[in-house]
């Protein structure tokens, strides 16, 4: 009863601010009802000017939500409070889901500018939640009572994890503490904002022009007809570009023989937010370091690290770095072993010079040819980006039923995004999936998978998602379609796996509380897929022939999997190690952000021949949710490695073995502790062997 008439309240409250809109705001396609399919976001009527109306009308509603709650005059209860607390926001959250999206797909001046107002808006609003002193006391009152309410364990977790919330939120601060957090909170964000809007920047602005076709020696014409496209696009006709996009750096790296170009190219990519110019992100990067350690030390935790690291799986700093000094070591032996291997191919040729960071992918490509005979070149051929697409449907229709129909009645922000439905085998809606492949300008780098909605339960009937996904793939040419390289081919895959992970969630309620350093293994076990010639038959297929990737030449691609592996692991343990060092200070702003880098990779004995995959000025993970967190890909590596054994102890399409890992990973991880789940998949906790075996490095 008190339920119904709490939802009664707030119907009224919205129904009420729907009413008093002003006509144009009704115009508004974020603040009606979507006419558009499954009422996804209808990209064609939204508006950059839409964006700051429909997140006050969100704030504004969700404060309404709140207010609803805290005036409640009913005692608190789990479904009043909790449930409620749990269910606000829905517009709000929408706006900025859709919103943040194109921030990183589809950027430009006016988004940033929007985003900078935003920002300021939005702290503040979650700080009015997080500080607001009735709502904590009711949320107490539910969670000092847990033991007599005979919750479900979905529902006993939503409720620690909502009070502990609060508690690193700052609720029992007094009130000179609070107004600090707000002003933390705001400057913060638009730091983060900052940055990274100074790397998408730098990124654009960073390339090489050749002037001189000797310069293109080495490189395959693949990648030459691309950077003379890209040459045309900047309307230098006759020259080749390349930029600082890894469709466009890396294979450069990889073929062509002119070094000093090479040098040029790499010293552009790394030197990224690190030139002292209007986009240098040194001071910025020693600000919101030094805000995480006032805002951590305000809350009881000695540093940011230990701050973060409570709410994940390994808990403690100390933890993570036992973890990394474990795959440390052995991994810069076999990094040594590869320069060595590398140099004297130099010295054989009589080259006079020392590897260094701009000449590994070039020799590790010459030693890969003469080892294996296997050339990258040789392989994208078989992997056009339709066909390896294609390969991700079948192995999840395999594993778990899924059909994926794509739909061209949904409207979306670029050409270049397709839409697909996902439907179970009966027939049943699961969710819809938004594929974003290319590289371009307004992007930001990399890849990753997000959503617009997650899934939830509401009224009993479950909303169904909107999955994202973005790559930086390489572009089609006017005479080739876009062909990938295997760690293309694996980045596919591997975001294919968070976007199942999002359309197969089936949570009762809107919050997740999935640890950061757990969250990758949906999307790395995939992964391990990719060059089973179970798989490969039947999408890894030739762009012109239609032939199958020959049996010897997937040999060879097994034979080499463990190649390069010193190189792959110590640059991203660097990478970690640094972000664990920098989270770990207690006084950012009096570091110098090149010598502290420089030391602490110095203090780990980093070979010069390499750098940290990401050097601290563009090292966005850290600002996105990754905070003492990029040890996370290797963690939840040890997990999927693990996984990934049950299937192989069955077979690699085990609809048993897939359906325990959908019911107890992909539908349930963020409701309930993540160990718990994995035991009940597993039945054992995982070991770091296995991990490492298959690196080679034991």
């Amino acid at each position: 009863m008190t339920k119904r008439r709490n939802i009664f309240s707030l119907a009224s409250v919205l129904l009420l601010a729907v009413l008093c809109l002003p006509a144009a705001a009704q115009d508004n396609p974020f603040l009606v009802t979507p006419t558009t399919p499954f009422q996804t976001p209808p990209f064609d009527r939204i508006q950059i000017d839409h964006y700051l109306p429909a997140i006050q009308e969100g704030i504004n509603r969700h404060q309404a939500e709140i207010d609803a709650i805290v005036d409640d005059p009913q005692a608190a209860t789990f479904d009043n409070t909790i449930v409620a607390l749990d269910m606000s926001g829905q517009l709000l959250d929408n706006v900025a889901a859709v919103f943040y999206s194109l921030l990183g797909t589809n950027n430009s001046p006016e988004r940033q500018e929007i985003a900078n107002q935003m920002a300021p808006l939005l702290s503040a609003h979650n700080d009015n939640i997080a500080l607001n002193e009735k709502l904590f006391t009711r949320v107490k009152s539910v969670y000092d009572e847990r033991a007599a309410l005979k919750l479900s364990e979905e529902q006993l977790f939503l409720l620690e994890n909502t009070f502990r919330g609060f508690l690193r939120s700052g609720a029992l601060l007094d009130d000179t503490q609070k107004a600090r957090l707000r002003d933390i909170n705001r400057e913060h964000a638009l730091l983060v904002l900052k940055f990274e809007d100074n790397v998408l920047a730098e990124t654009n602005d960073s390339y090489i022009i050749i002037n001189d076709k000797a310069d293109l020696s080495g490189l395959p014409d693949g990648v030459i007809a691309m950077a003379e496209e890209e040459a045309k696009a900047m309307n230098l006709p006759g020259k080749w570009v390349f930029t600082t996009q890894k469709p466009s750096w890396i294979p450069f790296l990889q073929y062509a023989a002119a070094r000093d170009q090479r040098q040029a190219l790499y010293t552009a990519y790394f030197m990224r937010g690190d030139r002292d110019n209007d986009h240098d992100n040194k001071a910025i990067l020693q600000k919101i370091l030094t805000l995480r350690e006032e805002r951590s030390r305000m809350l009881g935790y000695a540093t940011p690290a230990a701050f973060y690291l409570e709410e994940r799986m390994a808990k403690t700093p100390e933890t993570v770095n036992a973890f990394l000094m474990r795959v440390w070591k052995p991994a810069r032996a076999r990094a040594k072993t590869e320069v060595t291997d590398m140099q004297a191919i130099i010295d054989g040729e009589q080259g006079g010079f020392a590897l260094s960071s701009w000449d590994w992918w070039y020799y590790t490509e010459r030693l890969r040819k003469a080892r294996y005979d296997l050339d990258d070149s040789a392989l994208r051929p078989y992997f056009k980006l339709e066909n390896v697409r294609m390969g991700a449907f079948t192995l999840a229709e395999k594993l778990y039923g899924l059909k994926f129909t794509e739909r061209q009645d949904i409207s979306v922000y670029h050409p270049g995004v397709k839409v697909y439905e996902v439907k179970e085998k009966d027939g049943r809606l699961l969710g819809i999936l938004y594929m974003d492949p290319f590289f371009r300008d307004s992007k930001q780098a990399g890849a990753w998978s997000g959503s617009y909605r997650e899934a939830f339960y509401q009224n009993g009937k479950r909303v169904i998602p909107f999955a994202t996904l973005v790559c930086n793939f390489t572009k089609p040419t006017s005479n080739t379609p876009s062909l990938l390289n295997i760690d293309e081919v694996e980045t596919l895959f591997h975001e294919f796996g968070h976007a199942l992970n999002t359309l197969l969630a089936n949570g009762t309620y809107r919050s997740n509380f999935a640890p950061q350093d757990v969250v990758e293994l949906p999307s790395q076990i995939m992964e391990n897929w990719v060059l089973e010639p179970e798989l490969l038959k039947l999408y890894a297929k030739h762009y012109q022939t239609g032939e199958v990737i020959p049996t010897a030449l997937v040999d060879k691609l097994n034979d080499s999997r463990q190649f390069n592996q010193g190189f792959e692991t110590v640059e991203y343990v660097a990478a970690a190690i640094l972000d664990m060092a920098w989270h770990s200070l207690g006084d950012a702003l009096n570091v110098n952000v090149t010598n502290f880098e420089t030391k602490t990779m110095a203090d780990i004995g980093l070979i010069p021949e390499i750098l940290p995959r990401y050097r601290s000025t563009y090292f966005t993970h850290i600002h996105g949710g990754y905070e003492a967190g990029y040890y996370s890909y290797f963690w939840s590596e040890v997990l999927d490695g693990d996984a990934f054994d049950a299937f192989k102890e069955t077979s690699l399409f085990d609809k048993k073995t897939a359906a325990s890992f959908r019911k107890n990973i992909l539908e349930k991880l963020g409701t309930v502790d993540a160990m718990t789940l994995y035991m009940r998949f597993r039945g054992h906790e995982p070991t770091v062997e296995p991990f490492l075996k298959r690196r080679g490095l034991l």
